[in-house]
């Protein structure tokens, strides 16, 4: 009986083995399905704190799927726990909810590039498994969590670019397993807690763009495994740790724009031999450069700029080959010898040199030829305000001598030359013209002379270019007036250039500084200046210019600053000056301006103008001492009665213009009735047809029919007419003249005549109607982007510079034209309103149905420059 006893005591004891096992199975079950819930309904809570989510990202955060198939949640494989949330770069708009520490499985979190507002809740602190945390790029607020230091898994924490204020906690010291701390671009103060020091697996720290000050702690020297060290651009001073120089994994070591003091240690190229970038820019260091920094073989970047560093520059920097930019500009380099510049031969080596900045030091000597034989990649020189003198032969003997090497045109990815301020002296080599990629060209402060090179104008990328203070003579080269490139300034002061003001000054159409004073600038000034519509600063004054003020110049609604002081000027002030409602500087002085002084604009402001020395001028504000103007004797010296005659005779000639042309229009009307085959377009209120007027020779023109029985036609043309009637601007469709009048059957007929626009309307060239591969008409990226400026430009005229605002109302790809040199020019005003300045009105229009405007294909003005842009496939971009 006894094994049959052991068998049923066997079986027992398995039966109860299989019992407890069961209810463990059970009790885990249980445990996970509990432990699924609370990640779910966390996750709802975390969505429940999203307002706004543009993709829509989290419509798939529903019950129709379990939690972890929503989108952006991953979970572990056997128990289905949260493990990672991604959601990075999805629009997501709200606060980060408190819920999200029931996630208690979670070790990854990517919240980054979204607009997340509110603070870092403290439950982030329960996430005891969490590893990488990235919240970049939103807009969260308040103070980095204490709790954040429970998290002791954590190993890359990454909180740049956001709302951030208050101190680094000392106690994310704990955090040993770190290797990424990323907090730049906050508000963060205080300074760096010494506790960083105990962070021994931290591998990067950037701290850059807060306000952080105080002093470096010498702990930072205990960071060995240390590779990137960025703390720029805050207020840290005192001596940087000599520790930080030994640690030989340093391979970025950025410490720019703060109030650090001290040099740089002689034997820093064998203590860092890893180094890649090397940044002490604005800051205190003294010292010289150190010969062993060119034991670095992988230098990429040498940026010491703003400080004052002194002696030579190493003349073995050839060594470095993977020199990329050298910026030793304002310090205190160099002796003013001969021997300063011999280094920049050895440059010659480095082959990926793309920028090399020497201005604002000491350098003497000449500019050595070798400088023509840089690196192709070279994009930005600077040699401005040093003393560089001295003639360096061209490589033709036939040329003459010149300071600056003709070779420089081999370098043809330059895209910034500074070589202001210094001695030198001789002609501008041509060769320059050769850098067409060139965007900054400063050769001012120097003793140049001779002619502006013409060839300077094949520089077509050229936003900026200055050879002030020189002793440049000859006339201005059309070709350096055809820059529709220059968008920031033209000075030519202070020269001896002659001759006169180009016509072709008006192509400077995205200028906004324009100097060309105390030069021998004789003749009028071409009324084309008007065309410069972004001009801001016009500097006329020391030169020989005579005839009368351009009217045009009233054409200048952004113009701030205006002189024309120091000529020849005569006649009368323009009253429309006075209309030029951002004009806040004008001189006229000493010139034999005469007539009435206007009263109204800047005219007001005595000190904001200057009349003095124009004898013949009266009138004005008391506060200019002029004495009256007579009441009997009209400015020009004319009689009252010769001013009415031509006055009578100008109405009289115009009216008999007018009629004459309305019955040309009848005629047309009548003979042509408007073929079919001249028909252009169509729109809500009318067509339009190709028309020529015989003025001398052939004129095209566009001829827009009202269909006058449509509803709204009417109103449509007196809008045109009432939007059209005081605005000129190079981007919007000019309207040469209109019809109104009575056709034979008794009819009313209205028609406006506008110039005839060659390539047709943008949609045409976006959306052909016509597919024929080899006949298909398309625009580059560049086209578009000129026509997105060119529209933004007529937009921001409407807006800001009309003397009553307009609101055009149906900016649509239809109802903008291109000329034959694709210019852009908006037309097409019938649905256009006048802005009368009530805000309350605005207001109500736009929030009713009666104020709606537009049609279709109609876009907001702030939509329509990606619309061009993006629509490089043919196909409608939907701006929903």
């Amino acid at each position: 009986m006894e094994p049959q006893n052991n068998i049923s005591n066997a079986f027992c004891s398995s039966l109860l083995l299989f019992s407890m096992n069961l209810l463990f199975l059970q009790h885990v079950s249980t445990a996970t399905h509990l432990g699924n819930e609370t990640d779910r309904l966390a996750l709802l809570e975390f969505k429940h704190q999203v307002v706004n989510y543009r993709d829509g990202t989290l419509n798939s955060w529903n019950d129709s799927l379990p939690h972890c198939q929503w989108q952006g949640v991953t979970c572990s494989y056997r128990h289905q726990r949260v493990t990672a949330l991604n959601l990075r770069g999805h629009g997501l708009v709200g606060s980060i909810s408190p819920h999200i520490g029931n996630l208690t499985f979670l070790r990854f979190i990517d919240l980054r590039n979204n607009s997340f507002n509110g603070e870092i809740p403290q439950e982030v602190g329960r996430l005891f498994r969490l590893r990488h945390l990235n919240l970049t790029n939103n807009a969260i607020g308040g103070a980095i969590p204490v709790n954040l230091s429970r998290c002791s898994e954590l190993r890359i924490i990454e909180l740049a670019t956001n709302n951030l204020v208050g101190k680094i906690p000392p106690e994310m010291g704990s955090l040993n397993k770190l290797v990424t701390l990323f907090l730049r671009a906050n508000n963060l103060t205080g300074s760096i807690p010494h506790s960083v020091g105990n962070l021994s697996s931290l591998e990067q720290i950037t701290v850059t763009f807060n306000n952080l000050e105080g002093s470096l702690p010498i702990q930072l020297g205990q960071l060995k495994r240390l590779t990137y060290l960025s703390i720029g651009v805050n207020h840290f001073s005192g001596m940087v740790p000599q520790t930080l120089y030994n640690i030989s994994t340093i391979t970025s070591f950025s410490v720019g724009e703060n109030l650090l003091k001290g040099s740089l240690p002689a034997n820093i190229g064998l203590t860092l031999p890893r180094l890649q970038v090397l940044g002490i820019g604005a800051n205190q260091f003294s010292g010289t450069i150190p010969y062993s920094i060119t034991n670095v073989s992988e230098l990429q970047v040498l940026d010491l700029p703003e400080n004052n560093v002194k002696g030579p520059v190493p003349n073995n920097l050839g060594d470095l080959k993977n020199l990329r930019i050298l910026n030793v500009g304002i310090n205190l380099l160099g002796t003013n010898t001969s021997q300063d510049l011999s280094f920049i031969t050895s440059l010659t080596n480095c082959s990926n040199l793309q920028r090399l900045d020497l201005d604002g030091n000491n350098f003497g000597g000449e500019l050595p030829n070798s400088i023509g034989n840089f690196s192709h990649q070279l994009t930005e020189l600077g040699l401005g305000r040093n003393q560089i003198s001295g003639i360096i032969p061209q490589d033709s003997k036939d040329l003459p001598t010149c300071t600056i090497p003709s070779n420089l045109g081999k370098l043809q990815r330059l895209q910034q030359l500074l070589l202001y301020g210094n001695r030198l002296s001789g002609q501008i080599p041509p060769s320059l013209g050769n850098l067409s990629q060139m965007y900054s060209l400063f050769l001012a402060i120097n003793r140049l002379e001779g002619n502006i090179p013409s060839s300077i104008g094949n520089c077509q990328n050229l936003q900026m270019l200055e050879l002030s203070q020189n002793r440049l003579t000859g006339i201005i080269p059309k070709d350096v007036m055809s820059f529709s490139s220059l968008s920031k300034h033209l000075n030519l002061s202070q020269n001896s250039l002659n001759g006169s003001l180009p016509q072709e000054v008006g192509k400077l159409r995205n200028i906004n500084t324009l100097d060309i004073s105390n030069n021998k600038l004789s003749g009028e000034i071409p009324g084309t200046i008007g065309d410069c519509s972004s001009l801001e600063y016009l500097n006329m004054q020391g030169n020989l210019f005579e005839g009368t003020i351009p009217l045009t110049l009233a054409s200048l609604k952004g113009i701030q600053h205006l002189d024309l002081s120091g000529n020849n000027m005569s006649g009368e002030i323009p009253k429309d000056l006075g209309s030029l409602r951002f004009l806040q500087y004008l001189n006229l002085s000493f010139n034999e301006l005469e007539g009435e002084v206007p009263t109204k604009g800047v005219f007001k402001n005595a000190s904001a103008i200057s009349v003095v020395g124009n004898t013949k001028l009266c009138g004005g504000i008391l506060e200019l001492n002029l004495p009256p103007c007579p009441t009997n004797v009209k400015k020009h010296g004319r009689p009252k009665a010769f001013k009415i005659g031509i006055i009578v005779g100008s109405v009289v000639l115009f009216s008999m213009l007018m009629m004459s042309f309305g019955a040309l229009c009848f005629w047309r009307k009548e003979r042509t009735r408007f073929s079919s085959g001249n028909l252009i377009g169509s729109g809500s209120f009318g067509s339009v047809y190709k028309g020529s007027l015989q003025q001398g020779k052939e004129r095209l023109v566009a001829v827009k029919v009202l269909e006058l029985e449509k509803s709204g036609a009417s109103k449509s043309f007196a809008a045109e007419c009432r939007a059209l009637r005081n605005i000129r601007h190079r981007n919007l469709v000019k309207i040469l003249s209109y019809c109104s009048s009575i056709d034979s059957k008794g009819n009313e007929f209205k028609a406006l005549v506008y110039e005839f626009m060659e390539n047709g309307s943008l949609d045409s060239w976006l959306h052909p109607e016509i597919v024929e591969v080899n006949t298909l008409r398309t625009l580059n990226l560049l086209q578009r982007l000129n026509i997105a400026i060119d529209v933004s430009s007529a937009l921001h005229y409407l807006h800001n510079h009309c003397e009553t605002p307009v609101i055009h109302c149906d900016l649509k790809p239809s109802n903008i034209l291109l000329d034959n040199d694709l210019t852009a020019h908006v037309g097409d005003f019938g649905l256009a309103r006048l802005h009368s300045g009530k805000t309350n009105d605005i207001l109500q229009q736009q929030n009713s149905s009666i104020g709606v405007k537009g049609s279709i294909g109609y876009a907001a003005p702030g939509m329509i420059l990606s619309y061009f842009v993006l629509d490089l496939d043919h196909r409608y971009v939907s701006f929903s």
